[in-house]
């Protein structure tokens, strides 16, 4: 009996987080062995890549939150972090238990662990010839970059849903730091809430596939538009970057991209001190955007197929689109089998429709399914929020000439609403609308307009580079040096007494 109590009383000694820890890295252990012991590499190849990826992102958002101004940054950027990787287990799930793997994820895992193997025999200094079977653009980029996942963590299938996903909360996390830097008065803490743990973006960029690797690309021509905006170096490489990995899978969004960034870039304030080079390289700027957006709609034609880049080219791919996507149980405008490709209307007056088809269905009366009820629900949340908003909302116009980056959004909103407006289906709808949500919540952080009370203080810009630790120290009171009745204070001057610390008030 007295040797028990002395280890009891051990363990009463170690602090909760600490077994806790403890408990939990001995149960991951536990089923890692069992799930080597009764699984593939295909399966269990997942517990070594997701804390691989923790352990590599995990650096980096602590290097984020050190630099940022908003208080406990790391502890959401973690969380936000942890939610999306978990969220590919889900979207597995569906895809190959709800679906019995009839989806893209599966032709992309079979191809790109066939790339992996050829890359791992294959002499990569005297060159690669590998035949894809099918053009680059498109769904062969996606095979490639699998493969080149597949070469670096090995074939496994579960392992490939999470690095895709890993790739996709990189953009949003770029599209929070966009926002902070072109439009810092926003609420920020209250868009990084929106856009980290919003279910469609939690979800569906979470696969093998294209959705996760545009999330990425257009979170970082989003952060190169803010860096443009604000003229911070680094700018056109993101916006480069961006462009051309948005481009080699779908390029008509990065034209939907580069309009908005047209619109913003001329829109945008100009300095008070203006350089000799000023409009040198305005000019140049303005150039090299109009390039872009000229190789950009010749990039479209060519993936479409279609001559030209006029009306009747775009006529052509929305009708299209709209055919194809007729089709399924969640279909929403069923076509007439005799109208092989209905023609889309060009009329602007059908943008308001647009939108709200776009953004806001499925609605609830609408779904067919329970995976349509549960993102009907989503949509009506937005609903609500944008309706709440109608008073901020009305500053929109107003901050379209003065913030850029408001232009920016709005103009890409509405060309995005305007060319998927002819989706069909209500699941390809919810899984192509991520691509412009991130955007979309910008308008629901828009601060609230001045009040006629008085000066409304301005809030200053975040402040990027700082010394480590600067802005999670809380603020200590100031410290309170004790007097000596009838002696000296502090600075060796004789201190004033009063009838509250006891001294008299006669002389």
């Amino acid at each position: 009996m007295p040797a028990v109590l002395p280890a009891r009383a051990a363990l009463q000694r170690i602090p909760w987080p600490s077994a806790v820890a403890a408990a939990l890295v001995t149960a991951y252990v536990t089923l890692f062995v069992l799930a080597m012991v009764h699984t593939s590499y295909d399966t269990w190849g997942a517990l070594l890549i997701l804390p691989a990826l923790m352990a590599i992102g995990t650096p980096i958002l602590a290097r984020i939150a050190t630099a940022n101004p908003e208080r406990d940054v790391f502890r959401l950027l973690l969380l936000a972090m942890t939610a999306k990787l978990l969220c590919a287990f889900p979207r597995y799930l569906m895809a190959f238990v709800l679906y019995g793997g009839a989806a893209d994820a599966k032709m992309y895992h079979q191809k790109g662990g066939e790339l992996a193997a050829f890359l791992d025999q294959a002499d990569l200094l005297s060159g690669v010839h590998y035949d894809l079977g099918m053009k680059v653009a498109g769904t062969g980029f996606v095979i490639i970059l699998t493969g080149v996942v597949y070469a670096i963590t090995g074939p496994s299938l579960i392992g490939g849903f999470l690095v895709f996903s890993w790739v996709g909360f990189w953009g949003l996390l770029l599209f929070w730091r966009a926002l902070q830097i072109a439009f810092p008065e926003a609420d920020t803490r209250k868009y990084a809430k929106l856009v980290f743990f919003l279910p469609s973006l939690l979800f569906w960029p979470s696969s093998i596939g294209k959705d996760a690797w545009m999330m990425f690309c257009l979170g970082l021509t989003t952060y190169g538009t803010a860096r443009l905006l604000d003229r911070r170096f680094g700018a056109f490489a993101c916006i480069a970057l961006g462009s051309v990995g948005t481009a080699m899978v779908r390029p008509h969004v990065t034209a939907l991209a580069g309009a908005g960034l047209m619109v913003a870039y001329v829109l945008r304030r100009r300095p008070r001190q203006v350089s000799a080079l000023g409009p040198l390289r305005t000019i140049l700027t303005a150039v090299v955007l109009a390039a872009m957006a000229v190789l950009m709609l010749q990039q479209v034609s060519t993936f479409f197929g279609t001559e030209g880049t006029g009306g009747d080219a775009v006529n052509q791919v929305l009708s299209e689109t709209s055919r194809r996507t007729s089709q399924g149980n969640s279909m929403i405008n069923a076509t007439a089998p005799e109208d092989a490709a209905p023609r889309f209307s060009l009329n602007p007056a059908g943008l308001p429709v647009a939108v709200i088809s776009v953004l806001f269905r499925p609605f609830p009366f609408e779904a067919s399914n329970i995976q349509n009820l549960i993102q009907s629900v989503e949509c009506f949340a937005l609903l609500v929020m944008f309706i709440r908003g109608w008073p901020r909302l009305k500053r929109l116009p107003r901050l379209f000439v003065q913030r850029s980056y408001i232009a920016f959004t709005a103009v890409y909103t509405l060309l995005f609403c305007w060319a998927f407006s002819t989706i069909n289906n209500m699941g390809i709808l919810s899984r192509e609308r991520v691509q412009v949500l991130p955007l979309v919540l910008v308008l629901l952080v828009i601060p609230a307009a001045a009040t006629t009370r008085g000066p409304v203080k301005r809030r200053p810009p975040p402040v990027w580079r700082v010394a480590p630790g600067q802005w999670g120290e809380r603020r200590r009171p100031p410290e309170v040096h004790p007097v000596r009745i009838g002696g000296p204070g502090p600075d060796g001057a004789s201190p004033t007494q009063s009838p509250s610390q006891g001294g008299s008030t006669t002389p």
